[in-house]
């Protein structure tokens, strides 16, 4: 083993090798070898340098070598004092500083103002710093300068979108490397990011911008948007200036200004692997869950502390969503062994300048969060939910904040209700009698058998769609969720858009099936949309991104149904309804759910796919079935660390020797849950198999290895002393024995694949018999809180204003010979919206639908402006039920007619056409005037009776109109 001053050198030798640079020593230099040479032990006139970088025989930087274990930030003045004294045939001040122990080294450019050093995963190339020098200045200083030289106005734009962007503007001007903007799903984040990527690659002279994205239709979203966005300052679109690249293959574009790639794929690409499109298109998300990092057990891998600088540790695991990975991805993902992230010299780490993560919440934290740091870059992270982690990753520089409450405000989202369905069995499970038949369903095939029961079968509410379904259950809730809808949505006589989100696949395909019939409606009106989807022709996997598009753009489909595919991302502006079949319990999770509803359109949109009826989306409804509004939320993770990671991986990766809390803490989370799915007879035959051990048994022993207490009580009781007494090499001694003593029963190779099989073999009980029950229904508290509210304002800001404002005097008082005109009303509607944003007709109209049910009626399409009349004197109380005006004017009309009748005035058909134009006229602006004769009916005042026959005799009315 080498000492440890020489160790360093060699890793950073090597690593300098491939970061392109020849390596030499300074006795034999020969410079005419090539372009890029580090020299190593230069004398200078005060001391020697370790290395030194030349670069067309022209001195560039300088490298400082510590020994692993050094901390380097006060060898950074020894590196600074070391660029200032070169010999007198080198002359000149050297700009590029390096200090490096071969595991972490540190760069800064003394040109940037205010040079600081940052640490680095690898060394720049020699033609990097060439085309640095030969810039007139640093990246840095560029950004310094562009608040003052290129300050953004934001005319014609979002308050949130300046607001973000000036203040990530000053972040980069202080050389912050990493800053988070905070806005709201809905608000604009991709078209934000559009805008000061424009700026940066304009004004600050970036030459690259990565932009990451969750998924592979993300990333189209994103190409999209940089496609349609028009530059602010000539109007020409982003794409007719730049290049910008969508990633779909291993092909960096070298002309492209912007690159929209997945994280996943990323990966892929500085590991030199090809990526499955397959993995492509699945959320980074749940694929960083199924490839969770671990910590290397003691002794099994390189730690952090004696890794080289240039290799990051990535550990991976097989999952059954990634089995379509070239052979050497498999091989790589399968292993339960760290797989090493290495320098690639394709891709060096200043291949770009700035990094834009796209919803970073998701997965930056673990596996992802070692690619990042990969790149010499800004890191910008977008997101609508930051979680403590992600404050935290982006050390707390959070730029801007537009959170839900203040879009919804600036009308840049639209807001929600939450109605809520409780059921018997959904609250409190439910028994089936013993001598009945059930289906027993296996659980992968969906093969059904039947079965007579012994005993009663008792199960909670909380096994319902896991270990028992209920078909019922499903069924009493869809029911109340059809019947809810006109109190939901009144007027509308089409389902509005809904997405539904189930617990798992299987959950989601009992979901369809009952929703087809509770509804009535064929394939076409309700689908399902996951990982799973099949095509109905072929029975192959379904195109996930076709079947959103047919979601956002059919009007027939109206229900789609989900477990995660649309629950993070995915735009579909016309949804008005989520409905919450599952509880979710992560906060951050749970709001990116939600924001699938937030969207705003305009109404031609709206009712292209969901009818005239549907006039505006005004907000959208949640429709809790399960307490997923009132249950806890936490940004801390579940004992199951690796949900979606496949269990056979998991019993193998302990096998391999993997021995990190997070995998035995799943393993015991899984045990346990398995223990409960599991009959009298499959207990009985793992416990033959292991031994005499139950699947609870060893999950206790798992858990029991990771407890602190437990450890310190097996240490103390060892070493024959207290538990405080006991020292740190006991207590890992401890650990050791606690681990390899819970550990070793899946040493066998039967009792892994026991317990595996098991688990696919375990069946659901599908329970015909149990008949659910609606227990209630309606607005929670806070809707009709809120509702109450906006009702409360509007009746005493029209009973303060009754003397002031002409239309609500004349709706006050009736005067006879005074009537309400058109602009009468337009003043009103102009005051009330000045006075509150959310005194639209429709807020008004579903407020009052909340506070009021039975009393509100639907609103149709002809006449909405003149509702306003009917809200106010809903209001009032001068009428009992809340009618569209266009209604009343209709239902009036028709009892003057009969009342004519009955006095034996009979009109003719062309009276009667223009009579039904007059009625029209009244409906959509109130009144008639003898002008509307002319501009509406195409006839003179002069020539009214000629042509209608109209007399004062047998139509006084119309005479007098």
């Amino acid at each position: 083993m080498p000492p440890p001053e020489e160790l360093a050198r060699q890793n950073i030798d090597a690593l300098l090798q491939k970061c392109g640079w020849l390596i030499q020593d300074y006795k034999k230099l020969d410079l005419s070898a090539g372009k890029g040479i580090a020299i190593r032990e230069v004398r200078l006139k005060e001391g020697r340098c370790d290395y030194l970088l030349l670069m067309d025989r022209k001195p560039v930087g300088i490298i400082e070598a510590k020994k692993a274990g050094v901390t380097l930030s006060s060898v950074a003045d020894q590196s600074g004092r070391y660029a200032e004294t070169l010999p007198d045939f080198l002359r000149g001040k050297l700009p590029f500083l390096y200090e490096s122990t071969g595991i972490e080294t540190f760069f800064r450019d003394e040109r940037d103002p205010h040079a600081r050093s940052r640490r680095v995963f690898a060394f720049h190339r020699p033609e990097t710093l060439t085309k640095w020098l030969e810039e007139p200045d640093t990246l840095r200083h560029r950004l310094a300068e562009m608040p003052f030289a290129h300050p953004y106005n934001g005319e014609g734009v979002r308050v949130c979108r300046v607001e973000a962007i000036t203040n990530l503007e000053q972040s980069f001007a202080e050389a912050q490397p990493r800053a988070l903007i905070q806005m709201a799903t809905g608000a604009g984040k991709t078209l934000t990011a559009c805008a000061f990527t424009y700026r940066l690659i304009k004004h600050a002279g970036a030459r690259n911008v990565l932009f990451l994205v969750d998924r592979a239709n993300l990333g189209r979203q994103a190409l999209a948007e940089f496609h349609q966005f028009a530059t602010p300052d000539t109007g020409r679109k982003f794409t007719e200036l730049y290049n910008v690249q969508h990633l779909t293959s291993n092909h960096l574009d070298p002309v492209a200004r912007v690159t929209i790639c997945t994280i996943q794929r990323l990966y892929a690409m500085l590991r030199g692997e090809e990526l499955n499109e397959d993995i492509d298109e699945k959320s980074g998300f749940e694929i960083a869950s199924a490839l969770a990092a671990s910590p290397p057990s003691p002794g099994s891998q390189a730690s952090s502390l004696t890794r080289p600088t240039g290799i990051l540790p990535v550990a991976s695991t097989a999952d059954s969503r990634l089995e379509a990975h070239s052979p050497r991805q498999a091989a790589s993902l399968s292993s339960g062994r760290t797989v090493e992230v290495a320098y690639n010299p394709a891709i060096p780490i200043e291949t770009f300048d700035f990094i834009i993560a796209d919803e970073c919440h998701r997965s930056i934290y673990n596996l992802w969060r070692q690619v990042l740091e990969y790149f010499d870059a800004f890191l910008i992270g977008l997101t609508a939910t930051p979680g403590k982690q992600a404050i935290g990753f982006f050390n707390k520089n959070l730029v801007s904040e537009y959170p839900h409450e203040r879009a919804v405000a600036d009308g840049a989202n639209v807001g929600y209700d939450v109605y809520r369905i409780r059921t018997q069995v959904t609250e409190q499970g439910g028994t089936i009698e013993k001598g009945l038949f059930v289906d027993r369903r296996h659980k992968k095939t969906r093969r059904l058998r039947w079965e007579q029961l012994d005993d009663d079968l008792t199960f909670t509410a909380k096994e319902l769609d896991r270990s028992i379904v209920v078909k019922d259950q499903i069924r009493t809730v869809l029911q109340a969720f059809r019947e809810a809808l006109p109190e939901l949505f009144p007027g509308r006589s089409l389902v509005p858009k809904t997405l539904i989100f189930c617990k798992d696949d299987s959950h989601a395909e009992d979901v369809v099936h009952i929703c087809r019939e509770v509804f009535g409606k064929g394939n076409d009106f309700c689908k399902k949309i996951t990982y799973q989807s099949k095509h109905p022709e072929t029975g192959k996997p379904a195109n996930g991104e076709q079947l959103i598009q047919e979601f956002r753009l059919s009007p027939q489909l109206r229900i789609a149904v989900t477990v995660d595919m649309i629950a993070t991302g995915t735009d579909v502006k016309p949804l008005e309804c989520l409905v919450f079949l599952r509880d979710v319990r992560s906060r951050v999770y749970f709001e990116q759910m939600k924001g699938r509803g937030t969207r705003v359109l305009s109404p031609t949109d709206l009712q292209a796919v969901s009818g005239a009826e549907a006039q505006a989306k005004t907000h959208f409804v949640i429709v809790d079935a399960v307490g997923v509004c009132e249950s806890d939320k936490t940004d801390s993770r579940p004992l199951d660390k690796k949900p979606t990671e496949k269990l056979e991986s998991i019993l193998l990766g302990i096998a391999l020797g993997k021995r990190d809390e997070d995998t035995l803490t799943t393993l015991a989370s899984r045990l346990a849950r398995l223990e409960q799915a599991l009959d009298e007879t499959e207990k009985s035959y793992i416990t033959t198999v292991t031994g005499g051990k139950t699947l609870s048994e060893m999950a206790r022993a798992l858990l029991q290895s990771v407890d602190p207490d437990a450890i310190a009580e097996k240490a103390a009781a060892k070493a024959g002393v207290e538990a405080h007494e006991v020292s740190p090499e006991d207590l890992e001694k401890a650990r050791g024995a606690l681990v390899m003593e819970a550990c070793s029963p899946f040493d066998k190779e039967v009792v892994r694949t026991t317990i595996a099989d098991v688990k696919k073999q375990s069946e659901q009980t599908i329970d015909v018999t149990t008949i659910d029950s609606v227990i209630d229904k309606g607005f929670d508290a806070a809707a009709k809180d809120k509702a109450e509210s906006l009702v409360k304002s509007f009746r005493d800001y029209i009973a303060e204003h009754q003397s002031v404002i002409d239309a609500l005097q004349i709706l006050y008082s009736r005067p006879y010979k005074l009537r309400l005109t058109e602009p009468m009303l337009k003043e009103l509607e102009k005051k009330l919206r000045e006075n509150h944003a959310a005194w639209t007709e429709d807020r008004l109209w579903d407020a009052f639908a909340v506070t009021a049910p039975g009393k509100v009626k639907g609103r149709s399409q002809a006449g909405r402006f003149a509702d306003l009349v009917a809200l106010v004197r809903f209001a009032l109380e001068q009428q009992t039920v809340l009618t569209p005006f266009a209604d009343s004017v209709s239902e009036r009309f028709n009892e003057w007619l009969m009342d004519k009748a009955k006095a034996g005035i009979v009109f003719t058909s062309e009276q009667l056409a223009w009579l039904h134009l007059m009625r029209d006229q009244i409906a959509t602006s109130i009144t008639i005037e003898r002008d509307d004769l002319d501009h509406r009916l195409s006839v003179s005042a002069a020539d009214w009776e000629k042509r209608t026959s109209f007399s004062a005799s047998n139509c006084p009315d119309c005479s007098k109109s």
